[in-house]
């Protein structure tokens, strides 16, 4: 009995050491992207990601590597919020938030520039920071809601775009680029970006599956349509996209203690005591269901907290696979370990992902039927 405790032992040991056995990745999928920058002391990673998903685009469409400007996106997009809450007579989010489509309805309606045309720093900055101008903008409009002048004044919006010239530069009507003049739309066709060939799609079972419906999340100030699949389809896009040369933009939540830049791992371990230790070492996850999923999204353990841009895929030594997911906090290496990047196990993916928005030609030809696109 002793001799059989101690083999017992022996092997739980054994056990015990793989579980506990630091990640050594290696490289499977490695999409085009441009470098990581930080989105500063700002909400901005909506635009700062979608960005980064644009340029990747413009890269595998055109093969040039352009910077385009995140900030221009911004300028552009808080007219709209401040009329969204305008005209709800204060009863909507103004914040710093948005999500991907909001970068799409920017460069649909207001085009595309390069960020050494327009970079939204004022005064020699050279970090963002938005916390006075957004301070700013919601006073005005909290005061103009209230009409302490008895109506609402005529010239609201033109002070509102007077703040936006002061904190962010003024609107961009013309340059000139490698020696050619552009406007923003011009620019954009040049890119051969098309905004109406992207597709947001999202897998909860409050709506029907295949349906398109508004996801009622607080940053969709915007009514953004999302195309709901099942978790499995929703993963199946997401791998086949990457397989076949297109990346993805990802909205999800990364308030998580399993969650870390610094140590670049974003995981879901099967016993929550291994959640800390789960960060440098490789544990057991657990299995992500569609049920689990929904039901952690209305208890609101799942929240849009941060959007960011998948460009690949890396396995551990077990064959397990992660997303290679670009954030927009720098390359600090502080802060990072991956050099600004995090990877996703499946099992955080599943389970954290709010959204992705891809070129609707990355998603299979079957699910893009189910969808009737």
């Amino acid at each position: 009995m002793r001799i059989l405790l101690f083999f017992i032992g022996i092997l739980f040991s054994i056990s015990t050491i793989h579980a506990q056995e630091a990640y050594k990745f290696s490289k499977v999928i490695d999409l085009d992207a441009t470098p990581v920058i930080s989105q500063g002391n700002t909400g901005t990673c909506w635009s700062f990601s979608a960005t980064s998903f644009l340029e990747s685009e413009i890269i595998r469409l055109t093969g040039k590597q352009i910077d385009i400007s995140e900030m221009y996106n911004v300028r552009n997009t808080y007219p709209v919020k401040a009329e969204n809450y305008i005209m709800r007579q204060g009863k909507a989010q103004f914040s710093e938030g948005g999500l991907a489509h909001d970068v799409f309805n920017s460069i649909r309606n207001h085009g595309l520039v390069p960020n050494d045309v327009y970079s939204g720093l004022m005064n020699n900055n050279t970090r963002h920071n938005h916390a006075e101008m957004v301070a700013v903008l919601t006073s005005m409009l909290k005061t103009y809601v209230g009409k302490p002048g008895k109506t609402l004044s005529a010239n609201w919006r033109s002070a509102i775009d007077a703040v936006l010239d002061e904190y962010l530069g003024k609107n961009v009507n013309s340059f000139t680029y490698e020696g050619k003049e552009y406007t923003p739309k011009s620019f954009m066709e040049m890119t051969r970006i098309n905004p109406d060939d992207y597709v947001n799609i999202t897998s909860f079972t409050h709506h029907p599956f295949y349906d398109p419906f508004i996801l009622n999340i607080p940053d969709n100030f915007s009514n953004g349509s999302f195309y709901n699949v099942p978790l499995d389809e929703l993963v199946q896009i997401i791998d086949h996209a990457l397989e076949n040369g297109y990346t993805v933009e990802l909205d999800c939540d990364v308030s998580e203690k399993t969650f870390s830049s610094k140590d670049g791992v974003a995981i879901i371990p099967s016993n929550p005591l291994n959640n800390l230790k789960a960060l440098q070492g490789v544990y057991p996850e657990m299995k992500i269901t569609q049920q689990y999923r929904q039901q952690e999204f209305e208890n609101y353990n799942t929240t849009d907290d941060h959007l960011m841009h998948i460009t690949g895929m890396v396995k551990d030594q077990n064959g397990a696979k992660y997303y290679m997911v670009k954030n927009s906090w720098g390359t600090d290496p502080t802060r990072t370990t991956f050099d600004g990047y995090v990877y996703f196990s499946e099992a955080y993916m599943r389970l954290k992902t709010i959204s992705i928005t891809l070129h609707k030609v990355g998603v299979p030809d079957a699910i893009l039927g189910r969808l009737k696109l």
